[in-house]
C-alpha cells in the first residue's frame, strides 16, 4: 500500500515537471500610433515542435478571437516552434487589447497592448482654451437666467400688490355735489319750485 502511494505521488510530480509551461514577454505595451512592437511566445520545452496560434481580447477574461495575419501583423517563427513571434507594424488605436499565444491548447499568460495618439501640444492649447471659454460662457449664461428669474419674480410680486391696492378716496361723485339751500335735499324741493303761470325772464 505505501509502495502504491508513493508511485502515485512520483507521478504526479513527474507529470507536474513536464507539464507545458508558456510565457509572454514583454506582458505590457504602451506606445503610439504608428510604432512597431513583437510580442514572443516562450514555450518551456525546448525539444517541442508545434505552432503558436494567436488571439486577441478586448481585457482580461474577455472572448478571445483568432488572428490572422494582414499587412500590419505577421508572425514569424523561432527555434522549431512556427508562429512564436507576433510582430506589429503602424499600431492604430484599434490594436489596443490583450494577446494570448497558444500551444496545444494551452494558452499564455497574455501581454496587454495599448495604444495612443502622439500629443500635440498646439491642439491641447487650443482644447484647453476652447474649454475655459466655454467654462465662462456657461456662467455668464447661468447668471443672467438667474437674473431674469429674480426680476420676474419682483415683477409678479408687484403686480399682486397692485391688484389688492384699496384707492385711498372715492372719486365716483365728485363733482355732483348739491346746494342744500339751507333745507333739505328733496324734501324741500317743492319749495323752489315755480308758480304755474309765471313768465319766464325772457318771454
Amino acid at each position: 500500500m505505501r509502495w502504491t502511494l508513493a508511485g502515485c505521488f512520483g507521478f504526479v510530480l513527474i507529470s507536474i515537471s513536464v507539464a507545458l509551461q508558456i510565457t509572454q514577454k514583454p506582458r505590457f505595451y504602451g506606445l503610439r500610433t504608428r510604432a512597431t512592437a513583437p510580442i514572443y511566445c516562450l514555450v518551456s520545452d525546448k525539444n517541442l515542435k508545434g505552432t503558436v496560434e494567436w488571439h486577441k481580447a478586448d481585457k482580461y477574461g474577455a472572448d478571445k478571437n483568432k488572428i490572422v495575419p494582414n499587412e500590419r501583423i505577421r508572425f514569424e517563427s523561432r527555434l522549431m516552434i512556427q508562429n512564436a513571434l507576433l510582430y506589429f507594424m503602424d499600431l492604430k488605436v484599434e490594436d489596443s487589447g490583450v494577446y494570448y499565444c497558444s500551444v496545444n491548447g494551452t494558452f499564455g499568460p497574455g501581454t496587454e497592448v495599448q495604444v495612443v495618439r502622439p500629443l500635440d501640444p498646439i491642439k491641447a492649447q487650443y482644447r484647453s482654451q476652447m474649454k475655459d471659454g466655454l467654462i465662462v460662457l456657461q456662467g455668464l449664461l447661468l447668471g443672467v437666467c438667474i437674473g431674469a428669474y429674480l426680476l420676474r419674480r419682483q415683477n409678479l410680486v408687484k403686480d399682486s400688490d397692485s391688484l389688492y391696492e384699496e384707492p385711498e378716496t372715492d372719486h365716483i361723485y365728485e363733482g355732483l355735489a348739491i346746494e342744500a339751500c339751507g333745507g333739505g335735499l328733496y324734501e324741500d324741493l317743492t319749495a323752489y319750485a315755480r308758480v304755474e303761470g309765471a313768465e319766464a325772464p325772457w318771454e
